[in-house]
């Protein structure tokens, strides 16, 4: 982030602009917006320029600038349109104290103007760093339609309403009371009319006053395989409300952005054959913080449901008497099949499929490799790269296949995605030599669509050849 947004205080301070032109004009029509005191510079106006000068909207001082002339200016504007002028009157604004910003010269500015949605008070701005103006003004776009008109109107009255909604115990009741306002009671009451408003606001305060302390509660939260966009809107919602998020690892820090800046964020990582927060310390860390009435989002990857420990958390909840509930997340599976242009179950093919785990609390996880060996079997492995020589010897000494495809597809969704596309017989020694260090799904008889189709015009005595030397080594 090259540009830092803020919101500047400009009631009643200078703004400083030189030029008279078309870019003058857009730019002052932006500038009108503000309770700024607006001085223009231009040896020949616009005649727009001109009439606003008249109205009394702006001071027209018909020269070109010079030294001294933008002393206590907050902010200044250069849009002479000519690039030596600009430099010019430019150094004479630094020189004077002021903020500069030249029209059209990101390198030089030493701020910039982004798109803004006006629903004064309400001011969403949305910058691209200069980079996509038009983007800009697409996102600005979408959002004046999706932002109703009378949002300004209930902000206003809100603002004068704040001292009486202090009244309430701060973080989550004041929060509860302004979203039941805003997205509810406010918008209801301003359709008989604005006069409707402040009742409805004291009748809605009133409540909340009285209401007793909302519980605390947990979301066990699935959080997908990495890409943002593959949250769930229950998610989204869940990390919106959330008091305190426990994440996982795995969780992306954009998804993590997600949350609101107030929130408690507790890394309980854990990694396999590494360092780990305990399985009895994360429950206790759960039960801690939802004892106090916040509301908590246990976060995982993919989903909470798979492989996440998630009935040791939820009976810790449980016996600590507090409320739970589940918000399914897309899981690895799915995302990594998808990257690889295939499905899980095909007609014709598989009928059904495993998701297994290459390690356990134990160690290296046992299944029923005797079954999984058999032709046209496929098995999705989470955590299977340090498992890879284990899973590879088990699956060989029952008669797996050596050329059996094996897909390994590292950070699913994510923009680092990797792909290894391998067989049983080279999987440990591809591994090594790919150097995957981020969380991998491992697919046992899945390839890439591609190399399926490939493997498809082989003859089916090729795929199930008898035991090669390694599944004689193995056994």
């Amino acid at each position: 982030m090259q540009h830092f947004p803020i919101f500047l205080t400009v009631a009643g301070r200078r703004i400083v602009l030189s030029g008279g032109g078309d870019a003058a004009r857009a730019k002052l029509r932006l500038l009108f917006k503000t309770e700024a005191h607006l001085t223009v510079f231009a040896a020949r106006p616009d005649p727009q320029i001109e009439t606003w000068a008249v109205e009394n909207r702006l001071t027209l001082i018909r020269r070109p600038m010079e030294a001294g002339d933008a002393l206590c200016a907050v902010l200044f504007y250069a849009a002479d349109e000519d690039p030596a002028e600009d430099a010019r009157t430019t150094a004479l604004a630094r020189a004077d104290g002021a903020l500069t910003n030249i029209v059209d010269n990101l390198h030089d500015s030493q701020f910039i103007t982004p798109a803004i949605v006006d629903r004064d008070p309400v001011t969403i701005a949305i910058g691209t760093e200069g980079a996509a103006p038009v983007l800009a003004r697409a996102i600005k776009a979408d959002l004046e339609e999706k932002l109703p008109t009378a949002l300004g109107t209930l902000a206003r009255i809100g603002k004068t309403f704040r001292k009486a909604a202090d009244a309430l115990p701060f973080g989550r009741p004041r929060r509860d009371f302004w979203r039941a306002y805003y997205f509810n009671a406010g918008p209801k009451a301003i359709q008989t009319g604005v006069e409707a408003v402040q009742p409805a606001l004291d009748a809605l305060l009133d409540t909340h006053l009285t209401k007793p302390q909302r519980a605390g509660h947990v979301a066990f939260v699935g959080a997908g395989p990495g890409d943002p966009e593959l949250l769930t809107l229950k998610a989204r919602r869940a990390l919106d409300e959330a008091d305190v998020v426990i994440h996982d690892r795995l969780i992306t820090p954009q998804i993590l952005e997600l949350a609101r800046r107030e929130a408690i964020l507790i890394d309980a990582g854990k990694e396999g054959f590494g360092p780990s927060m305990s399985q009895a310390e994360i429950n206790a860390r759960i039960v801690e913080h939802a004892r106090t009435g916040a509301q908590v989002v246990r976060l995982k990857g993919g989903d909470a449901t798979l492989f996440g420990r998630l009935d040791e958390e939820i009976d810790a909840v449980t016996e600590a008497g507090i409320g739970w509930h589940i918000v399914p997340g897309i899981t690895a599976a799915s995302a990594a099949v998808a990257s690889i242009g295939q499905s899980l179950t095909k007609r014709g093919r598989n009928a059904s499929v495993r998701f297994l785990t290459g390690h356990d609390m134990k160690g290296f996880a046992d299944h029923d490799w005797k079954t999984l060996a058999q032709p046209g079997q496929i098995a999705a492995i989470y955590m299977g790269k340090k498992a890879a020589r284990f899973i590879q010897g088990r699956l060989l000494m029952h008669g797996a296949a050596a050329d059996t495809p094996v897909s390994v597809i590292e950070n699913a969704s994510r923009p680092d995605q990797r792909m290894l596309d391998t067989t049983l017989a080279r999987l440990p020694a591809d591994l090594a030599q790919a150097g995957l260090t981020g969380p991998a799904l491992t697919f046992y008889g899945l390839a890439p669509r591609a190399t399926a189709a490939e493997l498809d015009a082989v003859p089916p005595s090729y795929l199930q050849t008898p035991a090669t030397d390694l599944q004689q080594e193995a056994l």
